[in-house]
Formats: structure tokens, C-alpha cells, sequence
């Protein structure tokens, strides 16, 4: 069953936040609670946590991409 990663909301008046770097890459392996992405908000640089264990099979959006809170970020199966 797929699960997607999600632009958090790392704060409460948060509306975006920047995708710095994957951790990982299409087709790696990932297990839930580790550290798969960094964002950047206008605040602070966090890294963001895969909700689930599996493979990442899609990277929605690439590094250096802003997108907006709750958008999807990348699919892991």
C-alpha cells in the first residue's frame, strides 16, 4: 500500500517551505521515523521524518522546489 510524504507543517503559520535535500533516492529503501528530507521555512532549516517503512518510488518534487504545506512530496510503497 502506498503512503504519501507530505510538506509538513512545521509551525502554526507555516504556509510553505523549500525541499533542500532528499536523503533519499527513487527505488532506496526507507523505514519510518528516519530522517528522508530536509526543509528550509522562513525560520529554519528541519529534517522531516518517512511516515512509513517501504521504498521510495516517486519524488514529486525535486530539491530546490518550493511547495506548499500538506502538498504531496514523494510516494513510498
Amino acid at each position: 500500500m502506498a503512503t504519501e510524504l507530505n510538506m509538513p507543517m512545521l509551525g502554526e503559520v507555516m504556509e510553505e517551505g523549500r525541499v533542500v535535500a532528499w536523503h533519499k533516492k527513487e527505488g532506496d529503501r526507507v523505514e519510518a521515523g528516519e530522517v528522508i528530507m530536509e526543509v528550509e521555512t522562513d525560520k529554519a532549516t528541519m529534517g522531516v521524518e518517512s511516515p512509513a517503512s517501504g521504498v521510495v518510488i516517486k519524488i514529486l518534487v525535486p530539491e530546490g522546489t518550493t511547495a506548499l504545506a500538506n502538498t504531496p512530496l514523494a510516494v513510498i510503497e
